[in-house]
């Protein structure tokens, strides 16, 4: 697929500096030469400038709040210009009074949060909220880092003994000292899938989503599994369709929290639709005029995927006839 890597969180050609990793005073150096910055989240929220919502925050490596951060300095790449961007994180330490905590990081989080020691003009905010406003160059920032820093969050002990892991290769691995185990963030595959039968596209929808909202049908690859089987099995599982031949066509890192998603296109042999509600709570066929309606906002019902997301992007390139 000719514009696979325009998909929003990649193709912006970022320099992930592997060979720098190994060096322990990475980051001391960096501050000391005024060689980089950093990218700040929290609960996984990236800052960003008010208002447009549209730019990622990069503060300066000695920045008095950079020192309370809990998950810190761990390096996401290398600017254009050789510049080396961090991250830090404030999730663990910063707690502001008036956050509502079943609003975070929900499907339609439209919370801001200002830090009192940063300027008022930068808030963190949701990263799928803002996710088409930002550069790519950002967006992949942004993806990185809170991929990175959600993984180590939750990955404090080593799987293998239980003792305590620590942070090495500048964020990229975790030793246990105990036992010897080596960690790497984790990503699951995930296939997603443009199943058309005639002129139409399989569309679903599962339980809480906005009124209105369906996406293309998705799932995880189990072990052992080809991304064909992987499409093939799913579709069947949630929606009673068979499927024929299956096709690559892009992915998009999904750090929400740690997906990589496959997307691919699929021939349905049959179209009598009998749903899984332990998967999903709908599923039908739609037209590709009624897609189109959707994407103008003219469907009277249908509203279509989320922007930014791969689903929204395969439909798009659908319609446009530009899937080669």
């Amino acid at each position: 697929m000719r514009d696979a890597e325009t998909v929003t969180f990649g193709g912006s050609a970022l320099d992930r500096a592997a060979e720098l990793r190994g060096e322990p005073d990475l980051l001391e150096r960096a501050r000391r030469d005024g060689a980089g910055q950093s990218v700040l989240l929290w609960r996984g929220k990236p800052l960003v400038r008010a208002g447009t919502l549209g730019r990622l925050a990069r503060l300066p490596l000695d920045h008095p709040v950079l020192a309370d951060s809990g998950i810190k300095g761990l390096l996401l790449g290398r600017e254009d210009d050789g510049s080396l961007v961090f991250v830090h994180d404030l999730s663990g330490w910063w707690n502001p009074p008036d956050v509502i905590e079943a609003e975070l990081n929900q499907f339609r989080d439209a919370t801001e949060q200002r830090h009192p020691d940063l300027p008022q003009t930068l808030v963190f905010a949701e990263l799928r909220r803002i996710m088409t406003r930002l550069s790519p160059r950002d967006a992949e920032l942004a993806a990185i880092a809170k991929g990175l820093t959600g993984w180590h969050a939750i990955h404090g002990f080593c799987a293998r003994c239980g003792a305590p892991s620590r942070i090495v290769q500048a964020g990229w691995q975790r030793h246990c000292d105990a036992c010897g185990g080596q960690h790497f963030p984790r990503t699951d595959p995930v296939v997603i899938m443009l199943i058309l039968h005639g002129n139409s596209v399989l569309m679903g929808r599962s339980p809480g989503w906005p009124e209105g909202m369906y996406s293309l049908l998705a799932g995880f690859i189990e072990p052992g599994e080809t991304i064909e089987a992987a499409v093939r099995r799913e579709v069947f599982e949630e929606s009673g369709i068979r499927v024929g031949d299956v096709q690559y066509l892009a992915s998009q890192p999904w750090v929400f929290p740690a997906s990589l998603m496959l997307g691919c296109i699929g021939e349905a042999l049959s179209d009598a639709i009998t749903i899984d509600p332990l998967e999903i709570e709908h599923a039908m066929w739609v037209p590709r005029e009624e897609i189109a309606a959707a994407f103008a906002g003219q469907h009277p019902t249908l509203a279509p995927a989320r922007p930014g997301a791969i689903a929204h992007f395969l439909l798009r390139n659908w319609l446009a006839d530009t899937m080669d």
